[in-house]
């Protein structure tokens, strides 16, 4: 099994943050089952301030580059995505356009 963690800043506005945590509770059901059809078996987001760290557990053969290239191709996803981008802002050292970036595990016990 794969584990990944990601972060992502969001919007500091409290009424966006809400917003956005709502629709986290109950995510579209397409939007779902793409992040299942990839091979990511587990998938957790947690937020401070606005600050967000995502951990992905995935099956051995899942890679973000194939995840993508389907998502590309699903309208419901794209949609799902546009929508979120009015709440997420961009790390400091992202590239345009990029959301979610990766950590680097600096630490294991």
């Amino acid at each position: 099994m794969k584990k990944f963690c990601l972060a992502l800043d969001l919007i500091d506005d409290p009424k966006l943050i809400a917003e956005y945590e709502n629709y986290h509770q109950n995510i579209w059901p397409k939007v779902r089952q793409s992040i299942l059809d990839s091979g990511i078996i587990n998938m957790e987001i947690y937020r401070v301030q606005n600050r967000l760290f995502m951990i992905i557990e995935a099956e051995d053969s899942f890679s973000f580059e194939a995840k993508n290239d389907v998502d590309q191709n699903n309208p419901k996803v794209q949609e799902w995505e546009e929508l979120m981008w009015k709440f997420q802002h961009q790390l400091p050292t992202s590239k345009e356009g990029e959301k979610w970036r990766l950590m680097d595990r600096i630490f294991t016990l």
